[in-house]
């Protein structure tokens, strides 16, 4: 019965995402799991490895793990069927079924080490005279808790796979308390919704313990209530804070969302299709005096030299003189690159962004030495790209710009670092054709996340949705339809502003880390 209320509670916080966005979930569907991994615990501080991993409560975190992360990546599966690359219907399966199950157990672990940990200070701290205080040891294990799963996050973002941080199940519409990204990125969000649940959990094992305890379980309640309220409530004054755009600073863009299907984009049929429909868009959007015309990623799928010299497109530049961000192909030593190009009127190259997040099995193959032979056998997608330099700075006509590719919009330190470089206005470029509605929506979620944490106006191009203006509030101002050819002309702004976020990084994490630490050497 417990597994099934934990896999339950695991499938509702999956429902917070987009684009099902039932964010008001996300307060209250960590308790079962917080609940079964605190109650019945023997009261002995000597843990042993074999206790961890036989307990049920191990498989209570992974079960609600698997079914949050499970729920919400299971538009991974959207890659299936790949007959039209030439892969087997069986064989296609078997990848999408591999991708999905081992991205789904890899964020599964994540939640099962929490629960290692918050068990091990919670055993730790049991025979400790300040912590026999049941109110004390209940604040000192939210403390913990939130600090842990914020670490744990962190540290899982600075891998290749990273998708489903807590905090991205508050996008889209609950703007309010996504302001707080400004503070401490999307920490802030993942540590409040963590103690929220946390505290409400707490309070519910202070009244079971003890019916003593009950004046101090109602003041746990009553301080979750307060915090939930309160976060909200300065979310919203600062949501509510007039956003002031210098009309000197206006860029006024256009975007073309060409509506390749992957089916056809990297054969004939698709490159002429592209190269008529980049050519058309960027024609008309040029006759309506944009500043600067954005194309998705990978658009023109070529290297620069085919495209100067076998294109309608370079020809529509030369004549019509707009500065244009095109996604292309780059070069790397033998390598190709997944590129936005800063190409100016006149046809030059001003700058080269390379992305730098590379989606693992569909852009490189990682252990290539051990699996590679093994990749090149079960398909043919070209899985060596190379990634760029962490470093880059993408300049334009109008200023720096911060840039992304696809996947990069799950990565915040990659906004950070730009936005802290001096960037002014963020581009982000996809091409999200081959999944189902849900990932558009989950990746426009990602992106309005970046925009507030940054404090930047956005311009999304992808493919085939959804194309996006995105003020610094989160607010979308235009979004485009799924799978149609789109243009699109408005206006963003630069802003050279930085919020705490950008200046100082995750410094919450650090601090909740810091508080954790003092609580478990402390021998009150």
């Amino acid at each position: 019965m417990k597994i099934l209320l934990v896999a339950f509670s695991g499938l509702l916080m999956g429902l917070t995402t987009a684009p099902f966005s039932a964010f008001y979930l996300a307060w209250i569907a960590l308790i079962p799991l917080w609940l079964f991994t605190i109650l019945d615990d023997k009261n002995n501080p000597k843990l042993t490895l074999k206790n961890f991993i036989f307990s049920p409560k191990t498989l209570m975190a992974f079960v609600w793990g698997f079914c949050y992360h499970g729920f919400a990546l299971f538009w991974i599966t959207g890659i299936h069927p790949m007959t039209w690359m030439g892969v087997p219907w069986l064989v296609s399966l078997f990848i999408a079924a591999f991708c999905w199950v081992f991205i789904t157990v890899w964020g599964a672990i994540l939640v099962t080490f929490w629960s290692f940990l918050i068990r091990w200070f919670n055993l730790k701290n049991t025979n400790k005279l300040g912590f026999k205080n049941g109110l004390i040891k209940a604040i000192s294990r939210v403390i913990v808790g939130a600090a842990i799963w914020c670490l744990l996050e962190l540290i899982w973002n600075q891998g290749a796979l990273w998708w489903t941080s807590l905090s991205y199940t508050q996008s889209p519409h609950n703007l309010g308390i996504l302001q707080l990204t400004k503070l401490s990125g999307y920490s802030t969000v993942t540590a409040a919704i963590v103690a929220v649940n946390g505290l409400i959990a707490e309070s519910l094992i202070l009244g079971q313990n003890n019916h003593k305890n009950k004046a101090q379980s109602l003041s746990l309640l009553i301080t979750a209530i307060l915090m939930f309220i309160s976060l909200h409530l300065i979310g919203l004054l600062l949501y509510n804070q007039p956003i002031i755009n210098n009309e000197n600073q206006a860029i006024k863009v256009g975007i073309i969302q060409g509506n390749i299907p992957n089916t056809i984009k990297l054969y004939p049929e698709g490159w002429k299709k592209a190269i008529e429909g980049y050519t058309k868009g960027y024609e008309t959007l040029a006759i309506q005096d944009v500043d600067l015309v954005i194309t998705p990623e990978t658009a023109l799928p070529f290297d620069w030299n085919y495209i100067v010299n076998n294109s309608s497109f370079y020809t529509a530049i030369l004549n019509k003189k707009v500065p244009v961000i095109l996604g292309a192909f780059g070069s790397q030593g033998t390598s190709y690159t997944n590129s936005l190009l800063m190409i100016t009127e006149t046809g030059k190259i001003l700058s080269r962004f390379d992305k730098v997040k590379l989606v693992p099995l569909g852009e490189y193959i990682p252990f290539e030495n051990i699996l590679g032979k093994i990749i090149n056998r079960l398909s043919p997608l070209d899985s060596h790209l190379a990634a760029g330099k962490p470093d880059q700075i993408f300049k334009t006509p109008f200023g720096q710009a911060i840039t992304g590719i696809c996947y990069e919009s799950a990565f915040s330190e990659h906004f950070r670092r730009q936005a802290k470089a001096g960037g002014e206005f963020i581009i982000t470029a996809s091409n999200n054709a081959h999944y189902s509605q849900i990932m558009p929506a989950q990746h426009h979620a990602q992106d309005i996340i970046r925009a507030i944490e940054t404090d930047r106006w956005m311009a999304r191009a992808t493919n085939t949705g959804y194309s996006a203006i995105i003020n610094p509030h989160g607010d979308t101002l235009w979004i485009s339809d799924l799978n149609t050819y789109q243009l699109h002309q408005d206006t963003i702004y630069r802003r050279n502003t930085q919020t705490l976020y950008v200046k100082w990084g995750d410094w919450l994490s650090i601090i909740l880390c810091l508080i954790s630490g003092f609580l478990v050497l402390i021998k009150l």
